[in-house]
């Protein structure tokens, strides 16, 4: 018989992944684990997905963004993380990073500098203003969703005729959570 797997872990392989992933989600983490560190040390390199969603995240460490530098894909989604470290543009191959229901108040600026990035999400956080000019810069960048942030009116007006992607906000009026 072998190990009994826990409930929350998932087999990568079961979803017709060929990639190496680890899903830390809905474990009410509120920061990485460090031995996580310990026991994958050997295979970092390897690992191109990370889902800690659902957690209780206030924030990331720059250890854990240079660690896990191959990193493909990052969701992020429903912590309570405000910011992201100057590390994170350590990650040049990510192309996804979901950082929905957080409460980022700022663009994570950052994120401008990653030459792969195709998505990202920030629905649901408390932005007002966006770079849209770094963001037209991206060469990569297909989709952003800014979905129920209280973007200022300037990024509305400004947005649209510089960007070559898709920008998903809300109607002016629809600054509250959906329901």
């Amino acid at each position: 018989m072998g190990r009994r797997r826990r409930p929350r872990e998932r087999d990568c392989a079961a979803q017709g992944a060929r990639r190496h992933c680890r899903h830390l989600a809905e474990c009410k983490l509120v920061s990485f684990p460090v031995g996580i560190y310990k026991v994958l040390r050997n295979v970092t390199d390897q690992i191109h997905l990370i889902t800690l969603a659902n957690n209780e995240l206030k924030s990331l460490t720059s250890k854990f963004m240079t660690t896990f530098c191959e990193l493909q894909e990052l969701h992020l989604e429903g912590n309570f993380l405000h910011d992201l470290p100057n590390e994170v543009s350590t990650l040049q191959h990510l192309k996804a990073i979901d950082l929905s229901r957080n409460q980022f108040h700022d663009f994570p600026e950052q994120l401008t500098t990653l030459p792969a990035l195709e998505t990202i999400n920030l629905e649901e956080n408390e932005i007002v203003d966006v770079p849209v000019e770094k963001l037209a810069a991206m060469p990569a960048l297909r989709s952003i969703n800014l979905r129920f942030n209280p973007l200022n009116a300037e990024v509305r007006v400004i947005a649209p005729p510089l960007i070559k992607f898709d920008m998903l906000m809300s109607p002016e009026d629809a600054r509250a959570s959906p329901p």
